[in-house]
């Protein structure tokens, strides 16, 4: 769904508003682009608000108890039956990824919600979980790292290296000018190239699945990076308008691969309970919402790293091209991690 609302959106930005009556009547382009993003923003809002009546809490509440006694009734029953009856279901389904389905009695124990069930939490113990992780959850951050580093240079720089490096515009230029034109409709045009990024990820969602069935999450993985940065190698080489297109399907890819593998690791490693033997890092079981919150964190440091980087990177390359060639650089970096991941039995 994200990937189909980014290729309506960077769509918006491919039209040339200009030279329409409706970029007329808003006062150009720009105006024209955020006056309609608003309106479908407002519009999405008004009805998400108005599809559907809220369940007042107590009814909520109410329901929970009553679905928590029937869970605890059927795991007693199972856990009364032996280990040759359905008590083996539902240590199978243990492992499985819907943890918070699980009864909350003896009978199977829920791996997300007793993570810190010896101890008193403390925030001195929960920054202590996150520096002292276990190795291969800190491989896992650190080739999500270097995914989203490489994702980054595309989605924030990639409309300038489409300007400036393809159509050979000057975003300095007088308005009006040939190069400046020239610059903006590289900008559009880049806005195309990342509708096709979008639409890409939507595509790739819908198989990634099936593909890790089939090949194993280590050649899903390590393939969609390798994918991409050898797309942002070959555009940063060529840089020409149908590479703008054609390579910017191998983004969707990263997009896709970037919100699916992280995850279902993580997931992976609490629900089969194999951590490194140094127990977790910090002595005890650890919680899933920390390990999520860790592994999302990782595009905001990669935000601010590329940040620092990129302006050094297009000074020294002479070129917005160094957009693309951070990107597949990047990329490869974290090819080469995700193959030290411990991918168990994925």
């Amino acid at each position: 769904m994200a990937g189909l609302g980014g290729f309506m959106g960077y769509a918006l930005g491919g039209i040339n508003w200009d030279d329409t009556r409706l970029g007329e009547l808003f006062g150009g382009h720009v105006r024209a682009v955020f006056s309609l993003i608003t309106i479908i923003f407002v519009a999405c809002v008004t009805a998400t608000i108005t599809s559907f009546k809220e369940i007042p809490l107590s009814e909520l509440t109410d329901q929970e108890e009553f679905r928590k006694q029937a869970e605890t009734e059927r795991a007693q029953e199972s856990f009364d039956e032996g280990p040759e009856g359905p008590d083996k279901t539902l240590k199978k389904d243990n492992v499985t990824y819907g943890a918070l389905n699980q009864p909350e009695n003896g009978a199977a124990i829920n791996v997300v919600e007793t993570g810190h069930a010896s101890g008193n939490l403390s925030l001195a113990h929960y920054l202590k979980s996150i520096v002292l992780m276990p190795n291969s959850l800190r491989v896992v951050c650190l080739t999500n790292l270097f995914c989203w580093m490489a994702h980054v240079c595309y989605s924030l720089y990639f409309t300038d290296f489409v300007g400036e490096a393809v159509f050979g515009g000057n975003p300095a230029a007088p308005v009006g000018s040939i190069s400046r034109s020239e610059y903006e409709a590289g900008v559009r045009f880049g806005c195309w190239g990342m509708a096709m990024y979008s639409l890409s990820c939507a595509c790739y969602s819908t198989i990634i699945e099936r593909l890790i069935k089939r090949l194993g999450a280590k050649r899903v993985y390590v393939g969609g990076l390798c994918t991409y940065s050898c797309g942002m190698m070959a555009l940063c080489l060529i840089r020409a308008k149908a590479a703008v297109l054609l390579c910017s399907w191998t983004a969707g890819v990263m997009y896709s691969t970037l919100f699916t593998m992280p995850y279902l690791l993580v997931a992976h490693y609490h629900a089969t309970g194999m951590w490194d033997s140094g127990g977790g890092g910090c002595g005890e079981e650890r919680g899933i919402g920390t390990d999520v919150a860790v592994i999302s964190s990782c595009v905001f440091v990669a935000q601010l790293l590329v940040s620092f980087i990129m302006g050094f990177a297009v000074k020294a390359m002479g070129s917005t091209a160094a957009v693309v060639a951070v990107a597949a650089t990047l990329a490869a970096a974290a090819a080469v991690t995700a193959t030290k991941i411990t991918y168990l039995d994925l």
